[in-house]
């Protein structure tokens, strides 16, 4: 069954690792609550992107494993060296989650239009398919942010996918030049207003409109920052610990 309306979950929220084994790790209940709101039932259906991660193998299998913990029937989409399935736009269509990781934003959005993701996904989200993600699979989403793509310093990213009318930030709290780029840019409008979220919070939006702000860890936050004359304000967000 879709989700109630167009949804999309966009975090820095990683995952926790069990043990020693840095890539054994386990999502938290934050993609639980992905699955709610995908109205997914006891086995929901996730399709991972590693597009911006380079779809490492190991990396990929690793996910799989995590997301095999909370009971996902788990796939994923590769690019390289062509697509992993026959038919993309059905296999995005068939699932409850499409879940992006972090890494290069703009790498990301190189490849995604080059193939058609951009309206594929834009479908996918309309029709009832949550979209998550992390850093770069948060970013994505809205107008544009900062990203480190090209290295450090950071740079602005402003060709996002705008399926959200406002500028992100994840990592806000992470690294020290995300949160004075990010108002400079709102700022100077090279961007427009927008949110931002600390490490282990992330935004729920519904259509196009803030729903609320959630963390999977006391403490952490998000924001949301608007331009005021020539320069820009930040307000925390109520954020709700899952």
């Amino acid at each position: 069954m879709p989700a109630s309306q167009p949804t999309i979950i966009a975090t820095s929220i990683g995952f926790s690792a069990e043990g020693s084994n840095e890539w054994n790790v386990r999502p938290g209940p934050a993609y639980q609550l992905a699955a709610k709101l995908a109205k997914a039932g006891k086995h929901p259906r996730i399709c991972i992107i590693g597009t911006a991660i380079g779809e490492s193998a190991f990396w990929t299998a690793a996910i799989h494993n995590a997301f095999a913990k909370l009971d996902m029937v788990c796939s994923h989409l590769d690019l390289f060296p062509q697509p992993n399935v026959t038919d993309v736009r059905e296999h995005l269509a068939s699932q409850d989650i499409i879940w992006v990781s972090g890494g290069s934003t703009a790498n990301l959005l190189a490849i995604w239009r080059l193939h058609g993701l951009d309206v594929i996904l834009r479908d996918a989200w309309q029709a009832g398919v949550v979209l998550m993600g992390v850093s770069a699979g948060s970013l994505c989403w809205h107008v544009g942010g900062t990203t480190d793509s090209f290295g450090l310093p950071l740079q602005p990213v402003t060709n996002g996918l705008a399926f959200l009318p406002y500028s992100n930030s994840p990592h806000h709290d992470a690294e020290p030049e995300r949160r004075p780029l990010i108002h400079k840019l709102i700022a100077d409008g090279t961007l427009p207003d927008g949110y931002a979220s600390d490490n282990g919070a992330g935004l729920v939006y519904y259509g196009t409109d803030l729903h609320e702000s959630i963390t999977e860890q006391p403490g952490k936050f998000c924001y949301e920052i608007t331009r005021d004359g020539d320069s820009a304000t930040e307000t925390p967000l109520p954020t709700r610990t899952l």
